[in-house]
């Protein structure tokens, strides 16, 4: 790659870093970038320094935030004894796109995988029993993917929840089973929001 100067092809490299992009496509990415508009390259750059700088996780479900607490979880309009359990961050976006659920969420950050030697301390459970004990929810809804895993996942934390006088649903029919949520359609994902079922 030497036919490029040394600050290009350390921006290639860099590039190649993301997932998904080859060489081919970083190429193509960083003569986008060459020949944009001096601003609009300041803008992409201030904005990844933004998001490493400005994003944490929110204090009370631990999705994305730029305050102590996420747009979601601060929305007064949104149901609180309504909570979904989902795996990761985009499993919640996928769930938000759908318009089906006007609840609040709580982010495990994985499943249940005792093969990989991730128990229950190492996903967020005891933040979620905590949870659970200290607020006023009356229905926790389970939807972590349908693998082997996620429905493990689900059928410990039913078990878990049994204790507290709450309903706790697992969502139903329409994700495809070893399908991941975030690549189930909003249509899909609408009905098995809205046909979830108890456990």
């Amino acid at each position: 790659m030497n036919y490029y100067p040394l600050s290009i092809c350390n921006l290639i490299k860099n590039i190649t870093k993301l997932p998904g992009i080859g060489q081919k496509t970083a190429e193509r990415l960083a003569m986008h970038i060459l020949h944009a508009p001096r601003r609009e390259a300041e803008l992409l750059a201030g904005s990844i320094l933004d998001v490493k700088n400005k994003v944490k996780k929110c204090s009370l479900c631990f999705a994305l935030s730029d305050d102590g607490i996420c747009n979601i979880c601060g929305n007064p309009a949104r149901n609180s004894g309504l909570l979904c359990i989902v795996e990761k961050v985009a499993d919640m976006v996928a769930i938000e796109k759908s318009g089906s659920f006007k609840g609040l969420y709580h982010i495990l950050g994985g499943v249940l995988s005792p093969m990989d030697g991730i128990g229950p301390e190492n996903i967020r459970i005891a933040e979620l029993v905590n949870r659970v004990g200290q607020a006023e929810i009356k229905e926790v809804v389970i939807a972590t993917s349908t693998s082997v895993e996620g429905d493990a996942t689900a059928s410990y934390l039913a078990q878990l929840l049994q204790k507290y006088q709450i309903k706790v649903t697992r969502i139903a029919s329409g994700v495809p089973i070893g399908g991941e949520l975030k690549y189930v359609d909003q249509v899909t994902m609408k009905r098995a929001m809205e046909t979830r079922h108890t456990l």
